[in-house]
């Protein structure tokens, strides 16, 4: 029997359907992405699809996609993807939990007035939690064990630290700290950047979301500004690499702040 008349008839002409679900107005949508990227000028439409569905916007993945390149925010890499085989080393174990492994390298910038900057920058490679990004003038062996201890008195010790093979990273002094603390320094084969690849995406990322959007006017200013940046980046910023999580999900399981360091 059609629904259209007979018994059905006016009984569905007049039922009335309340819409579950309501429609997100598109310019509203559209001025927070806008929002979004000129605080976070390094997210793609995927983190900022992330974000947007935390703060309760009902849109799915491909209109914020549409209205992100609508407003012309596609990301441009500012060097080519070169299509180079790299061969990485088969005799390392994978991290398996937090403190496993540890990455270190350092990143340098400079303030405003052009004093150079050293940024000790640490990843942990299961998490990708970053425990510290500590920025002096100048960096010596036992200033990296100084910020070693003060770091392991918050989060605990590392099994495994990757590094290059830098005179800081080479020194007796944290040579004598990694053997009291029963600590293995997993060095980088000379000329092979791609063996401590964790730290160089992670500096890469420290480079273009704060490096390269501030200025440091003093010392204390750099401290404060990487600081900020990298409660971000360990408890808001969304990780591709860990499923869009946060670092600090991961490394604190039951929940807890980025401890400081």
């Amino acid at each position: 029997m059609s629904i259209r008349g007979g018994l059905w008839g006016p009984a569905v002409r007049h039922l009335h359907v309340p819409l579950q679900v309501r429609r997100t107005d598109q310019a509203a949508v559209s001025r927070r992405i806008k929002e979004i990227c000129e605080t976070r000028v390094r997210y793609g439409y995927r983190r900022i699809h992330l974000l947007l569905r935390r703060e309760g916007w009902q849109v799915n993945i491909k209109k914020t996609r549409q209205i992100y390149n609508e407003l012309g925010l596609q990301l441009r890499n500012k060097h080519p993807k070169r299509r180079v085989k790299a061969k990485l080393r088969d005799d390392r174990q994978e991290a398996v939990g937090p403190n496993d492994v540890w990455a270190m390298d350092f990143v340098h910038d400079q303030l405003a007035l052009g004093n150079k900057l050293r940024i000790l920058t640490i990843v942990d490679i299961h998490s990708r939690f970053c425990p510290v990004a500590d920025p002096r003038f100048t960096y010596r062996g036992e200033d990296v064990v100084r910020t070693l201890e003060q770091v392991c008195a918050q989060v605990g010790y590392p099994r495994t630290i990757r590094v290059d093979n830098g005179s800081e990273f080479i020194s007796r002094d944290l040579d004598l700290w990694a053997y009291a603390n029963d600590v293995t320094l997993d060095f980088s084969r000379p000329g092979k950047p791609t063996d401590n690849g964790f730290i160089e995406a992670f500096n890469s990322k420290l480079r273009s979301e704060c490096l390269n959007a501030h200025w440091f006017m003093s010392l204390a200013d750099a401290q404060e500004k990487l600081e900020d940046w990298r409660r971000h980046y360990n408890e808001d910023r969304p990780h591709s690499a860990i499923g869009y999580n946060v670092p600090i999900a991961l490394h604190y399981p039951g929940g807890a702040a980025s401890p400081s360091p």
